[in-house]
């Protein structure tokens, strides 16, 4: 079976997981062949086996109820391997519709945001980051409008509104720098290697920020106030992991989030327009009252 088969399969045993209520191994057996797989019960222990195994999703049984479960507590990444199955199974999905026809494009819309611009230099970065080398590159930069050269220590990759970031450390500073993977050139992944601080952990960094601009700030809760239909996206489509739901009724849909305040939290805000209206904390309210007043100054 290809890798797009098997990555499929996965998919559907933890979906099977996630949505039961801890389902029996016969019973994810069966989901699976409604689906189309038929497999032994010997290939569905080897794949709980590599899910643990490849990706840190611990997959463990309960006796008593006879049943699996997902150990969020004690399985690692989670959040970015769900991102990663929704990847692969959306290209197999298009894949397979262009394989049926080559008609299938003209009714698929995507999102001409530019994502693909130095895609090419993911594979090379990823490798760079495993095997804890040092990369050069030339950047563009938007602010100053100038390129510049930089020697990086490479810690992570990052996908944000469809563009990728590669995270390390430049020169001898102790925190982190991120860099749009469509403004670099001339990569150059380079024999050296260097140490990882095992201080410094940009996944943990970034859990508590929306976007790029992390901070060492405090963490804080951020209440906001949606109009009831606008809630129903918010819903479906959380602002950030932490969000709980406060007030869900027909005047208002009223969410909290625990997140370290940055520009893109701001940016999301102001986003979502009329329909949304900060009550905690009250400087994020003063904040976005003062960016309104600035936004309406220009119509005048």
């Amino acid at each position: 079976m290809s890798k797009h088969g098997t990555i499929r399969r996965y998919t559907l045993e933890i979906e099977k997981i996630r949505r039961g209520q801890l389902p029996s191994f016969e019973e994810i057996k069966d989901y699976l062949f409604e689906h189309g797989f038929e497999i032994s019960s010997r290939t569905i222990q080897r794949d709980i086996e590599q899910i643990r195994f490849e990706f840190g999703l611990e997959i463990k049984y309960n006796r008593d109820q006879n049943g699996y479960f997902i150990d969020y507590e004690h399985s690692i990444n989670i959040e970015s391997f769900f991102r990663f199955l929704e990847i692969v199974n959306t290209a197999e999905l298009l894949t397979e519709s262009l394989s049926d026809s080559k008609d299938a494009l003209k009714y698929i819309s995507f999102d001409t945001g530019g994502g693909l611009k130095g895609i090419e230099n993911l594979k090379p970065l990823l490798k760079a980051i495993k095997d804890k080398r040092k990369i050069s590159f030339n950047h563009f930069n938007f602010h100053t409008n100038k390129t510049r050269k930089y020697s990086l220590k490479p810690y992570l990759l990052k996908e944000y509104q469809n563009r990728w970031y590669v995270v390390g450390i430049f020169g001898n500073l102790k925190e982190f720098r991120t860099f749009g993977i469509d403004r670099i050139e001339e990569l150059e992944v380079k024999a050296e290697t260097f140490e990882v601080d095992k201080k410094l952990n940009p996944v943990e960094m970034f859990e508590n920020t929306i976007g790029l601009v992390y901070s060492f700030s405090t963490l804080q809760i951020v209440i906001l106030s949606f109009t009831p239909t606008q809630g129903k996206y918010i819903k479906t489509l959380p602002l950030h992991t932490s969000q709980k739901v406060l007030i869900d009724n027909d005047t208002e849909f009223r969410i909290s989030i625990t997140v370290i305040p940055n520009y893109e939290l701001t940016q999301l805000i102001l986003k979502h327009g009329d329909t949304v209206t900060v009550i905690e904390p009250e400087w994020l309210v003063d904040e976005i009252k003062g960016d309104l007043k600035r936004t309406i100054e220009k119509y005048k």
